[in-house]
C-alpha cells in the first residue's frame, strides 16, 4: 500500500479551541495543497491540527494559536458534502447507499487496489492528511448496527 495508509506511529492529538473536538496533527504539505491561494502563501510554519467537525468553522490550527477557517479551503465544499474518499470523490451517502444495496464491496476494492498500486494521494487530497480505508470500516460497523 502507498505510504499514507500504513498505520503511522500515535501522534499527539490537540483539542480544537472553537468546538472542542480531537483533532490530529497534519504536515505542512498537506496544508500548503489544502489552503486556497493566496492565503497559502501566508503560511507559518508550525505544528497545526486538522479539525474533522463538518460544523466547525475552523478547518486547522496551531499549536501557537494560529486558526484557518474552512472556507479558505480548497476542499470547503467536499468536506460540507461528507467526503469519504477525497482521491476518488467517494461520497458517504454514496457508500452508505451501496451498503444498503449490498455492493458497496466494489468500491472498497477499487479504493483499495489503487491504494496499493501507489494511486492515490491521501496526504495532499485528504485536508485531514490521512488515509479514508479506516472511514471505509467505520460506515461499516455504523451499518451493521443500523441494522
Amino acid at each position: 500500500m502507498s505510504d499514507c495508509c500504513v498505520k503511522p506511529k500515535p501522534k499527539s492529538s490537540q483539542i480544537c479551541p472553537q468546538c472542542n473536538v480531537n483533532c490530529n496533527p497534519v504536515t505542512m504539505r498537506t496544508l500548503y495543497q489544502q489552503i486556497r491561494f493566496p492565503e497559502n502563501q501566508q503560511l507559518v510554519p508550525d505544528k497545526y491540527y486538522f479539525c474533522p467537525s463538518r460544523d466547525c468553522p475552523t478547518a486547522y490550527f496551531s499549536s501557537t494559536g494560529t486558526r484557518i477557517a474552512k472556507s479558505l479551503l480548497i476542499t470547503q465544499q467536499a468536506i460540507q458534502n461528507e467526503t469519504l474518499c477525497y482521491c476518488f470523490d467517494i461520497s458517504s451517502a454514496c457508500y452508505q447507499s451501496a451498503l444498503k444495496t449490498l455492493t458497496a464491496d466494489a468500491i472498497k476494492n477499487f479504493v483499495i487496489q489503487r491504494t496499493k498500486s501507489s494511486e492515490c494521494a491521501c496526504e495532499i487530497r485528504n485536508p485531514s492528511g490521512q488515509c479514508c480505508l479506516a472511514k471505509f470500516k467505520q460506515l461499516e460497523r455504523e451499518h451493521r448496527l443500523a441494522i
